[in-house]
């Protein structure tokens, strides 16, 4: 059974670099009918958080991106790696060594000085004497034995064959001196323990893949098939991080985007189908394919995310958009009220909205008073001459019974308004739009109306001539 596993250490949120890794491969798990894992890799104590754990979840919760087994936590085996470290030191593939970091940190200063590769040098006459005649109670650290000669070779599934030589790799700590066993260590012991058949992580791992091999090798286990993804951009070629933007998946939702939105941008940063842009989820089960993933490193490119998101706010279900908008709407926020009148709004606005966000913010107007116009909109708008339009209009739209409130009715009385007046639609329809909404831009201002009432529309329009006379 194919089985792969999302990993993440919890030192802060889930970013969008984890989060794509974490996409590729639960779509891989479920094409193949397989399982996905989630294990969360605390075993840097000082580091991890119980907030950190919570952005994570909650963050591939809102992605949909549910898992069959787990989440485990590395802090909860803390004795079954120490038991096999134990076992790999009794059969000489593992060593205590107890130099101390100021003579290993002076050995790497004079191999810098030298020109060569800092490391740890087993056979330093000072490294051997310092490991000769210790007791297993003083200080130490565990190091795995790694092989002197040959060659690890791996068949990557995005990057092809890799080989390294033994000799590249120094004996690298799986114990720390407190007794905590280190990633590379564990990583590999869980993988094994979980039959996880794939590893599908990001490039910056492609160092460590090595030296798990050879722990593998160690454990009679055979290594997992290895797929490196390459790094997520900027769009100025830079790597990705705050400076281009929220990089956190919970503040692209707290932004106003659809998970939706995000997981069909993520998916499209660094594999493709032919042409095509637009995925269900559905489909990307059925058409992801490890051989589709690109070398090349992708940029990030929030244009592309803001269409995609304005699609999934035009196309998806009203009644998931309410849900989703909604949720973002603040303790100290407008009240939105959930009828039939905010499924009228949405059906209306929702096509000029890249982000709920700004979805809230063109519906804003339907549901609280407006304290403020925009400032150019009222400077070229609300001026002298519209006045009188506002005028005559507010009078013949006072007329208008209550049950005759409706679109249709309300332009008749502007069309009325402006063949009485002869002016064209824009000398009534804008001035009209600034008062009755505070912008410049909307829908029709006979709808807003409609949803506005009466009441209100004329209490608005009055507001915009008062505001052309203070301006006199």
């Amino acid at each position: 059974m194919i089985k792969t596993r999302f990993a993440p250490s919890p030192t802060g949120f889930l970013h969008l670099g984890g989060a794509r890794t974490a996409l590729y491969s639960w779509l891989y798990a479920k094409k193949n009918n397989g399982k996905f894992v989630l294990r969360i890799e605390d075993t840097d104590r000082e580091r991890s958080t119980s907030e950190a754990v919570d952005a994570i979840l909650d963050g591939m919760r809102w992605l949909g991106l549910d898992w069959d087994e787990g989440p485990f936590y590395q802090t909860d085996r803390f004795d079954k790696y120490n038991k096999i470290i134990d076992e790999l030191i009794e059969k000489g593939l593992a060593y205590r060594c107890y130099a101390p970091k100021d003579l290993l940190d002076t050995i790497r200063e004079e191999q810098q000085h030298k020109g060569e590769k800092p490391r740890y040098n087993p056979k330093d006459p000072r490294v051997i004497s310092a490991n000769e005649n210790m007791d297993a109670d003083k200080p130490h650290v565990v190091r795995f034995k790694n092989p002197s000669s040959g060659y690890v070779e791996f068949d990557d599934v995005v990057r092809g064959k890799i080989k390294i030589a033994n000799d590249e790799l120094d004996d690298l700590i799986i114990r720390r001196t407190d007794g905590s066993p280190t990633y590379n260590f564990t990583v590999v012991v869980d993988d094994i323990d979980m039959n996880i058949t794939h590893v599908i992580r990001g490039e910056d791992h492609i160092n460590n893949t090595p030296r798990q091999i050879n722990i593998y090798h160690s454990l009679n286990a055979n290594p997992p098939v290895f797929a490196h993804c390459s790094m997520i951009l900027g769009d100025d070629g830079a790597k990705l991080s705050k400076r281009h933007g929220a990089v956190s998946v919970l503040q692209y939702k707290e932004n106003g985007f659809l998970p939706e939105a995000l997981i069909n941008y993520l998916v499209r940063l660094g594999w493709s189908h032919g042409d095509q842009e637009i995925f269900s989820k559905d489909e990307l089960i059925e058409l992801f394919d490890l051989n589709g993933i690109n070398k090349s490193a992708s940029a990030f490119n929030t244009t592309k995310l803001l269409w995609l998101n304005n699609h999934y706010i035009k196309t998806l279900p009203l009644n998931r958009i309410k849900k989703e908008l909604l949720g973002l709407v603040q303790d100290n926020d407008f009240i939105i009220i959930d009828d039939l009148k905010l499924d009228k709004i949405l059906s209306k606005v929702r096509d000029r909205a890249n982000t709920l966000l700004e979805l809230k913010g063109h519906i804003r107007y339907f549901y609280e008073s407006i304290t403020q116009y925009d400032e150019k909109a009222a400077k070229k708008h609300l001026r002298p001459v519209a006045k009188e339009y506002l005028e005559v209009f507010s009078r013949k739209l006072d007329e208008l019974k209550n049950d005759s409130w409706n679109e249709e009715a309300i332009q008749e009385v502007i069309d009325s308004t402006c063949k009485d007046l002869d002016i064209g639609m824009g000398k009534l329809g804008m001035p009209l739009r600034v008062s009755l909404t505070g912008q410049g831009q909307s829908p029709s201002v006979s709808f807003i109306m409609e949803c506005l009432g009466k009441e209100e529309s004329l209490n608005r329009i009055s507001n915009g001539v008062n505001f052309i006379k203070c301006r006199s």
